[in-house]
C-alpha cells in the first residue's frame, strides 16, 4: 500500500509540474515547494520551541487561527510555523504576522517529511481539519512528537469507516494521532467505532475567531451612508450563480439594498457582475460618501472588508451554495441575523445545525429565494426573533480554542 501511495503522490507532483506553465495556481505550488527548504534552513532559529500548524487552504487557516493567536498570547515562548497546502491559503497569508515562518508543505514523501521535521524540530503540531499526509504522520509519531488534529469533522463515508484493504491501511493514520478534537457528536462516535478513543468533542474554532472579529469589527462609515434608513441585505463570497439569482431579486425589489462582496475580486469578474445589475450600482474602490446614497447595489472589489460589513446587515446570504459548497456563514452569524444561501451545505455543520433551528434557510433558485427574503424583510418581528436565536447559537458553541489549549498544554 505504501508504493500505491507514494506512486500517487509521485505522479501529483509530476502533473502539478506539468501544467504549471498553463497554470497558475499550479506554478504558485511547485515554485513555492520548490523554495521551502532553502527558506527553512535560511530562517529557522532553536532559541525557543517551535509549534507547527498545517493547513490546506484559507478556511482551514481561519480554524488554526484562534489556535495560533491564543499560543502567542498565552504561551509567547514558541515560536510558530504555519504550512499550506494551497496557494489560495499560502497567497493570501504570507503576510499574516502571528507565524514566525510561513512556507508550503512540500510533497508527502519519505525524505521530505524527514528531512521537513528534521530542520524544524516541532515540539507540537496541529493540523486541521481533514489533513491526512501518510508520510509526515509517520515520521512525527517515530520521533515521538505529538500531533493534534483540531476542529475535525468525521463522516460515514470517508475512507476510515469502510472494510477495505485500502481502507485499513489508511485508517492506520489515525494511530498517529496523539489526540483529535473534533466538532461533534458524530465524529466522537465514528471514531470509537474503530477504536480511537482519544478523542475531545471541543467544537468549531472558527466561532472563537468569528467573535473576536465582531468585537473588534471597525466602523465603516461608507456602508452606513449607503444603507441610510433602508433594509440592506449583505451578499458575501458570491459566484456567477448566486449573483444571476440575486440580480432577478435586485431588479424586482428596487426598496431593499445589496452589498455584494464577491469571491473573486479582479476586474473582469466586477465587471461582469456590474453589467449584469440593471441598476445603480457602484463600486466601493470607487465609491465616496456623497456618491452612494443613491445607489441600490454596492459591490465590495477589494477584500478584508466583508466580516466588517455583516454587521450592518438585515440578512445575509452567502455565496458558493450552488458550487462546490458555501463559504463562511459564521462571520454573519456572529452579528445575529437570517441566513440564506444554495443548497449546497450539507457539508458543514454550522450550516446544517442553523437550518434546523430555522435560522438559516436554503435556496434551490429564483421563486425559492424570493419565497424566503420577501416575508423576511417585511416581517421585522420575526427577523428579530430569528436574529436572537442566531446569536444564541453562536455564543453557546464559543470556547474550543481554549479546550484545545488547555488539554494540549497541560500535558507538556
Amino acid at each position: 500500500m505504501n508504493a500505491l501511495y507514494n506512486i500517487s503522490i509521485f505522479l501529483y507532483s509530476i502533473l502539478i509540474k506539468i501544467t504549471s506553465p498553463f497554470n497558475i495556481k499550479a506554478k504558485q505550488i511547485s515554485t513555492g515547494r520548490a523554495q521551502v527548504f532553502n527558506y527553512l534552513k535560511a530562517n529557522i532559529r532553536h532559541d525557543k520551541p517551535i509549534v507547527w500548524l498545517h493547513c490546506a487552504s484559507l478556511g482551514e487557516f481561519e480554524q488554526g487561527r484562534p489556535v495560533i493567536e491564543a499560543i502567542r498570547k498565552e504561551h509567547p515562548n514558541y515560536r510558530i510555523l504555519l504550512t499550506f497546502f494551497s496557494p489560495s491559503g499560502y497567497e493570501i497569508r504570507k503576510n499574516y504576522d502571528q507565524a514566525d515562518y510561513i512556507c508550503y508543505l512540500p510533497a508527502d514523501t519519505p525524505k521530505n517529511a524527514k528531512k521537513l521535521i528534521d530542520l524544524v524540530r516541532p515540539e507540537l503540531v496541529f493540523f486541521v481539519k481533514y489533513e491526512f499526509w501518510h508520510h509526515y504522520i509517520h515520521q512525527l509519531k517515530k520521533q515521538n512528537i505529538p500531533l493534534f488534529l483540531i476542529s475535525a469533522i468525521f463522516r460515514e463515508n470517508q475512507l476510515f469507516f469502510k472494510k477495505t484493504w485500502w481502507a485499513k491501511w489508511y485508517r492506520q493514520m489515525l494511530f498517529g494521532f496523539e489526540h483529535f478534537f473534533v466538532q461533534d457528536n458524530q465524529s466522537f462516535e465514528l471514531l470509537a467505532r474503530i477504536g480511537v478513543f482519544n478523542v475531545t468533542r471541543a467544537g468549531d474554532t472558527r466561532f472563537d475567531r468569528v467573535a473576536e472579529i465582531a468585537r473588534n469589527g471597525k466602523q465603516i462609515p461608507l456602508v452606513e451612508r449607503f444603507k441610510g434608513n433602508n433594509q440592506l441585505v449583505i451578499a458575501g463570497s458570491t459566484w456567477k450563480p448566486d449573483e444571476e439569482l440575486l440580480a432577478q431579486y435586485i431588479h424586482n425589489n428596487p426598496g431593499t439594498k445589496f452589498v455584494i462582496a464577491p469571491h473573486e475580486t479582479k476586474k473582469a469578474n466586477v465587471e461582469r457582475l456590474t453589467s449584469l445589475l440593471k441598476t445603480p450600482v457602484i463600486c466601493y474602490t470607487e465609491a465616496t460618501e456623497d456618491s452612494v446614497s443613491d445607489k441600490q447595489v454596492l459591490i465590495v472589489d477589494t477584500i478584508g472588508l466583508l466580516s466588517s460589513i455583516y454587521k450592518y446587515a438585515d440578512l445575509a446570504y452567502i455565496g458558493g451554495g450552488f458550487g462546490v459548497g458555501i463559504h463562511n456563514t459564521l462571520e454573519a452569524a456572529i452579528f445575529g441575523m437570517p441566513i440564506v444561501f444554495g443548497p449546497n451545505y450539507l457539508k458543514f455543520n454550522e450550516a446544517t445545525s442553523m437550518v434546523k433551528l430555522g435560522v438559516a434557510f436554503p435556496v434551490t433558485g429564483y421563486e425559492s429565494l424570493q419565497s424566503v427574503l420577501s416575508p423576511l424583510l417585511s416581517d421585522d418581528q420575526k427577523r428579530n426573533s430569528i436574529a436572537g436565536e442566531c446569536t444564541r447559537f453562536t455564543n453557546q458553541n464559543l470556547g474550543a480554542t481554549q479546550i484545545i489549549l488547555n488539554k494540549v498544554f497541560n500535558k507538556i
